[in-house]
């Protein structure tokens, strides 16, 4: 019985791993902290827009697109030109999945919340 507690206070403290999904996939997991991997198919830097947001479209360029990095102005300093140096990478982003207009998005606020990864991932894009 000790060892059974034991052995539940273990796994209980073990850190739950964020979940991983494609951009297509994104949309089955609003309100879920994951990560989200794709092409970055179109980028716009609103500047003249409320909240000067870049936008980073994976998978499908606006305006067919399925999911979207977003990046408010005032943390655009953090990325350095984040709409030139993601575009046509393959990029990974980390946050709660959140919809607008009933498209997936994540708002990102700092360069750790996203990666290039050197070669296509293999993320499943089948909805489940």
């Amino acid at each position: 019985m000790f060892g059974k507690a034991i052995l539940f206070i273990f796994v209980a403290s073990i850190p739950l791993l964020s979940s991983e999904y494609s951009a297509h996939m994104a949309q089955n997991h609003i309100g879920e902290k994951a990560t989200v991997c794709g092409t970055v198919a179109s980028t716009h830097y609103a500047r003249s827009s409320k909240g000067e947001p870049t936008f980073l479209n994976l998978d499908e360029a606006y305006p067919n697109h399925v999911f979207t990095v977003i990046i408010w102005g005032e943390n655009r300093e953090r990325f350095s030109k984040p709409e030139v140096k993601y575009r046509g990478k393959n990029v990974c982003v980390t946050g709660k999945i959140k919809s607008y207009r009933d498209i997936a998005q994540i708002i990102i606020y700092s360069e750790s919340q996203i990666n290039i990864k050197e070669r296509k991932y293999d993320v499943q894009k089948t909805k489940r």
